[in-house]
């Protein structure tokens, strides 16, 4: 039952995270579901994917999963997690930045962590991870 819930809380994050990928590439679309639902929503799919990041690491870990699934698994939920987290990061540290010296001032720390190497880190996860889980239920 733990490996279904694993499976089930991964895949949520996968779907998640096509969703938002649709959402900020695809031409028009987040605009128009941000024109449609609102703010509200929008900024709760972020909050999902952290949270399913979250629990995908805690689940992981409690359940002790086997190598290499286990380093994948974290991959995905630490980059899911961390996404989102640096996201704030850089935001906040930008503002007080701009606030304390009265110029706009860009943070590139938080900015690359949170575009480059957490989006990255989750791909290299989550396909691994796939590609364990599909080749595990094939035998």
């Amino acid at each position: 039952m733990n490996k279904k819930i694993i499976q089930i809380t991964f895949f949520s994050l996968a779907v998640i995270f096509l969703l938002l990928m649709v959402e900020m590439f695809v031409p028009g679309v987040g605009a128009k579901l941000f024109k449609f639902l609102g703010p509200v929503v929008l900024f709760a799919e972020w909050g999902l994917f952290a949270l399913l990041g979250a629990i995908l690491l805690f689940l992981t870990i409690k359940n002790k999963v086997k190598e290499p699934l286990r380093k994948f698994l974290l991959l995905t939920g630490v980059s899911a997690a961390g996404f989102v987290i640096f996201v704030l990061l850089h935001n906040l540290t930008s503002g007080l930045l701009s606030a304390l010296f009265n110029k706009e001032i860009e943070e590139p720390v938080f900015f690359i962590l949170a575009t480059i190497v957490c989006p990255i880190g989750f791909l290299v996860g989550a396909i691994r991870s796939a590609i364990i889980f599909f080749k595990k239920d094939a035998k």
